[in-house]
């Protein structure tokens, strides 16, 4: 039965969504290694295929797939993780069980929109990939980093009132933290009995986020000389950091990201706070100026 005036624009959305998806799934598929993912990849492609020409009965029409949404999934599979990916997808789609059930008279689109949650529930413990079971290692490099690190280059800027000794002196610790978070993950990676994860990849992940953050946060004192502003753009490369990564771990572990942006940058700049305001007790003291 071709769909009414009302419902048409409804379902020709979601037609181009169908097409779309199926392409991008079994672009997807051919990527990734491992069987059993690739098989689940391609069973949803295919279903995905059924349900535009499902839909396709009831508008009559041929839909082109969204070109732009099938290169952009693509590459954040292939830069990002697919779990990434495939949860972005899934979040940004519109509720089709929700639309759906705003036409009754047309019973088999119901079973669509049942489809679309099994398929969340089966995409959820789909992927098995390592950028995601090393996060664990990342979250603590960036963590630390930004925490530690805003903070001491506060201090720094205020006792040493000099940009590119600020930078040298900052340098100088970020390097020697990240070695040595990097050491200590490698530890207790190793320690920990029954994980799966090799203690060597989870240091070079700490040490490499560490390290990082560091750069962007030291970059800088290294290119503006007045020490205030170079300050105020470095909290700004902090709280993009923090905001980048938030939304990444976000939408690959399901969580709350205003919750994890919130906690992590109020954490830091308090940090960052407190510290700016012991360097300037500390030069008020000893009344040392390296500027």
């Amino acid at each position: 039965m071709k769909a009414d005036k009302n419902a048409i624009s409804d379902f020709l959305f979601f037609q181009e969504d169908e097409i779309t998806s199926s392409i991008v799934y079994a672009k997807l598929a051919h990527i990734v290694k491992d069987s059993e993912n690739k098989k689940t990849l391609l069973q949803i492609a295919a279903e995905e295929k059924a349900h535009y020409e499902i839909l396709k009965r009831h508008t009559g029409k041929e839909v082109a797939p969204n070109r732009w949404r099938i290169f952009k999934y693509y590459w954040l599979a292939r830069i990002l993780g697919l779990t990434f990916a495939i949860k972005l997808m899934e979040k940004e789609e519109r509720d089709a069980q929700e639309v759906y059930a705003r036409y009754p008279e047309y019973p088999e689109l119901e079973k669509l929109g049942r489809d679309e949650e099994v398929h969340e529930q089966k995409l959820i413990g789909l992927i098995n990939e390592e950028k995601l079971e090393y996060m664990g290692s990342v979250v603590l490099g960036l963590n630390d980093a930004l925490v530690e690190f805003t903070g001491a280059l506060a201090g720094f800027t205020l006792a040493l009132s000099n940009a590119p000794l600020i930078a040298l002196t900052g340098s100088i610790t970020g390097i020697a933290a990240a070695l040595s978070m990097a050491s200590s993950e490698y530890l207790s990676t190793k320690s920990e009995e029954g994980d799966s994860k090799h203690p060597v990849k989870a240091a070079v992940y700490t040490g490499i986020a560490y390290i990082i953050t560091v750069v962007a946060l030291v970059a800088p004192f290294i290119f503006i000389e007045n020490v205030l502003v170079a300050l105020g753009l470095m909290l700004v490369m902090a709280l993009t950091i923090i905001a980048l990564f938030n939304y990444y771990y976000a939408v690959a572990r399901g969580e709350s990201f205003k919750k994890r942006f919130l906690e992590m940058a109020i954490l830091s700049f308090t940090v960052a706070g407190i510290s700016f305001l012991i360097g300037y007790a500390l030069k008020t003291l000893t009344g040392i100026d390296a500027a």
